[in-house]
């Protein structure tokens, strides 16, 4: 993989950041991009641990001149390999008492953020040969989540699933593949954006008795999956969203 580089948004924290580090290991230069500029000095700084080599990008997803630009300081380093779209936002609440500015707010950057991202990712990889972009999903797309409240982040990530299939089609002549990850709890700061600081630790509880595998994952176990599906060794798998999910959408809700 040397020689070559990745783009991962959200890229200072949670998921984003493994990744970063994971693909600085596996020997890509890096393009890290966030909105938060210390986040991403502490990314830069995971990846030279790892020997490898970074680009910071302080860049708001949902400012398509903003990330254009990100992408034209790309097109000047290594040939871009792989993409990997994290960055992303809950406003929780309950559907009847949501805001419709947060609900807009959701799908601003956790769709239409992804969107702009691709778009400029596709027209890179048109131009130098192909790649792999790997978008965040959620079972959030596809059951209801016992805690409640997840309706604008489901619907954003409903529209994320729906994406993967119909670029997966129309790019695949042009040798991009793309795919999603669908990440179970994971212990990250999105994670526990709507959780009180004092119900943690009973979320915590609840969800090891909830996940068949009995705990949330760490980031590092997400991130393994999608340098998988960034690298030649799923060579033929597009169109597809790869559950890393402890088992949450396997599982019924019904005990018999």
């Amino acid at each position: 993989m040397s020689g070559t580089s990745i783009l991962v948004t959200g890229a200072a924290s949670g998921i984003g950041l493994a990744v970063c580090a994971l693909g600085a290991r596996a020997g890509h230069h890096v393009h890290a991009l966030d909105r938060s500029a210390d986040g991403l000095a502490a990314t830069v700084e995971a990846v030279h641990a790892e020997g490898g080599h970074a680009t910071a990008h302080q860049v708001d997803v949902t400012a398509a001149d903003q990330v254009d630009a990100a992408f034209d300081g790309v097109a000047a380093g290594p040939r871009l390999a792989g993409v990997f779209t994290a960055a992303g936002v809950d406003r929780g609440g309950p559907a009847h008492a949501l805001d419709p500015d947060a609900f807009r707010q959701v799908l601003e950057v956790n769709t239409t953020g992804t969107f702009l991202v691709v778009r400029a990712a596709l027209r890179t990889m048109m131009a130098t040969g192909g790649g792999s972009v790997v978008l965040c999903g959620s079972p959030a797309a596809r059951v209801g989540f016992t805690a409640g409240g997840a309706t604008a982040y489901g619907a954003s990530k409903g529209a994320i699933s729906s994406m993967v299939s119909t670029l997966a089609v129309d790019y695949a002549r042009h040798g991009i593949r793309v795919n999603a990850v669908v990440p179970g709890p994971t212990d990250t700061a999105l994670m526990w954006a709507n959780v009180a600081a004092e119900d943690r630790a009973a979320m915590r509880d609840r969800i090891a008795h909830e996940v068949p595998l009995g705990r949330l994952a760490r980031p590092e176990e997400i991130a393994r999956c999608v340098l998988w599906l960034l690298s030649d060794l799923s060579s033929y798998t597009t169109g597809s969203l790869i559950r890393c999910d402890g088992g949450v959408l396997a599982k019924s809700s019904i005990s018999l």
